[in-house]
């Protein structure tokens, strides 16, 4: 079992950064493939970015690749991710997640993560 805890979270002007965390309980932390979904008002989840066990591979949802960074310390049991160059459509609900597994097949979706966190609030003003 994996409790995830997210932080980071908050108001940030249009064009401003933020960083996420997603700290993880238990020692099988790099057994996980990890996630980062976001969820709007009114929208369903939507995957955002993952990276596999040991940081070897990353995947990015086209809305944010080259704005957002993910990024794991397995010694620490966190996950991050890196948000730049903000805009009010980023603004959500994020959540990290964890997986068992993961492929090139899968990575975006939801179903596939055995565990969740309680996301935390990211609020993008124009």
């Amino acid at each position: 079992q994996v409790q995830l805890v997210e932080s980071g979270g908050g108001l940030v002007q249009a064009g401003g950064s933020l960083r996420l965390s997603c700290g993880a309980s238990g020692r099988t932390f790099s057994s996980y493939h990890m996630g980062w979904f976001r969820q709007a008002p009114g929208k369903e989840r939507e995957f955002v970015a993952a990276i596999s066990r040991f940081a070897t591979t990353t995947y990015y949802a086209d809305s944010v690749k080259g704005r957002f960074t993910i990024s794991r310390d397995n010694a620490k049991n966190t996950v991050y991710l890196q948000m730049n160059s903000l805009t009010p459509v980023d603004t959500a609900v994020y959540s990290c997640a964890a997986a068992p597994t993961l492929s090139s097949g899968n990575y975006y979706d939801g179903a596939y993560y055995q565990h969740w966190g309680q996301g935390t609030q990211v609020t993008v003003s124009s």
